[in-house]
């Protein structure tokens, strides 16, 4: 790529917001599968989004193979590892809304209980306590006006800041593509659509938000050359 491409400043520059998460416990409990598909189908859709999205900025280093809290509920304290496995293929990302998330889980939920002769209750560990999720955003006064020093602070930035402008953005805030790629497309911004679509291709699940960050790293680098 030529300098004057990569180096141009955008028309509006990209601000970073982090984040602090407040928890609100609900006193709401579930001690066995079924009491757990009672309470997903009541709470509130913060809640369905702490123990689903949340998960992403809880753990440095996951999530793994278990993705959401309902899935590692299934696996660790009910021994459910059939139900684990189903709830873990779960791609919060995929739904337009938190309600259809909530529908899918009841759904996998429900469906798995019918092939069942007893409900899976709790063996080992603590009932599954819901948890509302409170996103507070922070401004980080840090901003990019060109690609080169888009890379350069996304490669340090607080994990937080990768948390609001990839999982909130998509899925509280409507912005489908997340902030970075709509940043990079949009013509008041950088104007590269080809690049753009590159880093939409990046998808979460599977990874925490430090791997996320290092394939986003990994596109850009190969742009900059």
């Amino acid at each position: 790529m030529q300098s004057s491409v990569l180096d141009h400043e955008a028309t509006t520059p990209f601000h970073f917001i982090g984040c602090i998460e407040l928890r609100e416990m609900l006193g709401r409990k579930a001690a066995d599968v079924q009491q757990l598909m009672a309470a997903i189908e009541e709470v509130p859709l913060d809640s369905i989004y702490y123990h689903t999205h949340s998960y992403f900025l809880r753990y440095e280093h996951g999530p793994t193979l278990l993705p959401n809290d309902f899935a590692t509920w299934a696996a660790i304290s009910v021994r459910d590892r059939a139900l684990s496995e189903r709830l873990g293929l779960i791609d919060p990302f995929e739904f337009r809304d938190l309600e259809s998330l909530r529908n899918e889980v009841v759904s996998i939920i429900d469906d798995h209980l019918k092939s069942l002769w007893n409900v899976p209750r709790l063996i080992h560990g603590e009932p599954f306590e819901f948890i509302r999720s409170h996103i507070i955003e922070v401004d980080l006064a840090m901003i990019a006006n060109s690609l080169r020093e888009f890379r350069d602070l996304l490669a340090s930035l607080d994990r937080s800041s990768l948390f609001i402008h990839i999982c909130e953005a998509q899925m509280r805030k409507g912005r489908r593509a997340g902030d970075f790629v709509s940043w990079i497309e949009s013509e008041t911004g950088l104007g590269l659509p080809e690049l753009a679509g590159r880093m939409a291709t990046i998808q979460p699940l599977g990874l925490s938000l430090e791997g996320i960050r290092s394939r986003m790293l990994a596109v850009l680098d190969d742009w900059l050359g």
